[in-house]
């Protein structure tokens, strides 16, 4: 969903409209959407979570005030990035900032003896990500090195006849992929191998777009090494096993919004034809 980085990345690398993959991308954002929706309304019917009366607008209205800063925090970061007044990367130092001063000022939720555990806490989650990152780098390196993508494109081309056996298989090594490496070091990997290919199928290279950006996000949830795995577990201070079994319902309906997307592209066209 826009303003996905992931997006601009493909459109940048396989020289494909941006606002195109942003529009495109609406569709099946808002079909994850619903899809999670109906799953949160099974599990919480099989669980026995009992539904309870409407509380009223006003309700609604308090706790929008209640937590008005905390939501205001993507309106910081994304604000400053497209305004050009710190860069992506420093903008994780500015929602620390502000997350700080929520905690102490706005909420009064944080203590400063809580700064240490909240320092060393934070450097054993981001060391563990950056060990992550650093192998996909390093596999990365060496695929590219081994000139890997300009030998397998044509090979897939030779071999696979029907578009939809391509989407499949595309599908089923981006998912791969992208439980085991950084969603946009795999990207730089895989547009060069699968993007012609693709395009000699004569599938549309704006859907094309979506099913990747898709199918790697998709990766970084998905056991054994999902990297988002990881920090969640480290957030919430429960097993890695245990999140990753209880995951895997959740993957159920997304991946079917990426099979719905994959084979009828009007989930994703329909919206940039418009335009």
């Amino acid at each position: 969903i826009p303003p996905s980085l992931p997006m601009v990345i493909y459109g940048v690398t396989a020289d494909v409209s941006i606002g195109k993959l942003f529009m495109a991308g609406v569709v099946p954002g808002a079909l994850m959407g619903g899809s999670l929706m109906v799953m949160v309304a099974l599990i919480a019917k099989r669980e026995g979570m009992a539904g309870k009366a409407f509380a009223g607008f006003s309700a609604i209205a308090r706790t929008f005030f209640s937590g008005f800063f905390a939501l205001m925090t993507p309106v910081v970061i994304l604000g400053g990035m497209f305004s050009g007044l710190f860069t992506p990367t420093e903008a994780a130092a500015v929602a620390c900032l502000y997350a700080l001063f929520l905690g102490f000022v706005v909420y009064r939720t944080l203590e400063w003896k809580q700064i240490g555990p909240i320092l060393v806490e934070t450097a054993e989650t981001t060391g563990l990500v950056l060990v992550l990152v650093m192998a996909a780098g390093a596999l990365g390196w060496c695929m590219s090195i081994s000139r890997v993508p300009q030998t397998l494109s044509p090979m897939i081309v030779a071999t696979i006849s029907s578009p939809i056996a391509f989407l499949l298989m595309a599908n089923g090594l981006m998912l791969l992929v992208g439980c085991f490496m950084e969603a946009l070091a795999a990207m730089l990997i895989l547009i060069p191998i699968l993007v012609p290919a693709a395009i000699a199928y004569g599938i549309d290279p704006v859907q094309f777009g979506v099913i990747m950006v898709l199918n790697l996000i998709l990766g970084t949830i998905h056991p054994p090494i999902g990297v988002v795995l990881f920090v969640v577990t480290r957030i919430a201070n429960v097993s890695f096993e245990t999140m990753s079994r209880a995951i895997l319902p959740w993957l159920v309906p997304l991946l079917v919004v990426l099979l719905a997307i994959s084979l009828w592209p009007p989930l994703t066209l329909w919206l940039p034809g418009l335009f």
